[in-house]
């Protein structure tokens, strides 16, 4: 296992970003930045023997400055929509920045997690990244700590180990937002690929993204895949809940989930070259089709365009901090956050 460093150029206040890239002997590497903990490239070896980058991204840490499709993105204190931008923790109110219609999204667009530099420290096949926050920052309670470790393996996976304090019961429920792309980025579109979910429920939303606060079976719908079957098949069926997102972008419930590590998602090349299986010890994901990517320049000069990748993000569920029926994202206080998340690829 061999881990470099290089220069990734600088942030907004001039400081030295660094790219870390980590490399196993099969020849998969990954590279990640301590700008925003993100995930700027993974170079898997495919069945035909290409190596393909199969997730979005840009060049140079100053694509990442704008980045509103949050590419490769770790997402802190809270991932996801929280309705009406405020929550309510043993009796006091905590208002939120409302950047989305109303609502918070991903808790700030320009001051969340992924637009912050990071401290890296490097083990024999990982970097841990850590940020520290403090009580009230866009109005989160808590001194907060965030570490996220990846680690690659020999074995072409690789790990996402989250680890989070705080000082005061607050929400942690971080995420990665990266968008993969198995043809490799730029490659068209995900439309193609084949998906399998291990997921017989999800919860529907209402308009703005908010779920309702059920848990619904996927049975009969086009929200049903645990039977394999390609992104697109469905996804432009005249269905209440694709029409109001333009598409998939929504929480599957994982099933049986007990906090162990299980295997609740495998995506498909259409070509057979690639398959990636993806584990988590999280009770969701959001499945983002990438429906509303607005069409850009990405790494090497790739076009990125609508549904040019899609993202398979392990979370509590979405606004679960105002849903007491969901499972909990209160940390703090004794309660320590601890997750991890597993993309395997063959």
């Amino acid at each position: 296992m061999k881990i470099e460093t290089s220069s990734f150029g600088k942030d907004k206040e001039g400081r030295e970003v660094t790219l870390y890239t980590l490399s196993n002997s099969k020849g998969m590497k990954a590279s990640v930045t301590d700008y925003g903990a993100i995930l700027v490239s993974l170079q898997v070896p495919a069945r035909d023997g290409s190596l393909r980058d199969v997730v979005l991204g840009y060049d140079s840490v100053e694509g990442y400055f704008k980045n509103g499709s949050f590419f490769g993105a770790t997402i802190g204190p809270s991932a996801n929509r929280i309705a009406n931008a405020s929550f309510t923790i043993d009796g006091k109110v905590y208002s939120l920045d409302a950047n989305d219609n109303g609502n918070n999204l991903h808790s700030h667009k320009e001051l969340g997690f992924h637009k912050r530099l990071w401290k890296a420290t490097l083990g024999e096949s990982s970097v841990t990244f850590t940020i520290e926050d403090e009580d009230g920052h866009l109005g989160f309670p808590g001194d907060k700590k965030l570490q996220l470790t990846y680690i690659l393996d020999e074995d072409n996976g690789l790990t996402l180990h989250y680890h989070g304090t705080s000082t005061k019961k607050t929400v942690l429920n971080p995420t990665n937002h990266t968008y993969f792309n198995l043809k490799g980025q730029g490659q068209g579109t995900i439309e193609d690929h084949i998906l399998w979910m291990n997921a017989s429920c999800y919860t529907p939303a209402a308009p703005g993204s908010i779920p309702t606060g059920e848990i619904v079976p996927v049975a009969g719908t086009v929200m049903d895949f645990t039977v394999p079957k390609k992104v697109g098949k469905e996804i432009g069926e005249p269905f209440e809940q694709l029409l109001m997102a333009s598409g998939y972008d929504h929480n599957w419930v994982i099933d049986d989930w007990n906090g162990t590590l299980r295997h609740f998602a495998t995506l498909e090349a259409p070509d057979g070259a690639l398959e990636m299986k993806a584990y988590t010890t999280l009770p969701g994901f959001q499945f983002y089709a990438g429906n509303c990517m607005t069409p850009e320049t990405g790494k090497g000069g790739a076009h990125y365009g609508a549904r040019g990748g899609l993202c398979l993000e392990t979370q509590y569920f979405p606004n679960s901090i105002n849903q007491p029926e969901f499972p909990s994202c209160v940390f703090g206080e004794g309660r320590e956050y601890d997750s991890v998340t597993v993309y395997q690829f063959s």
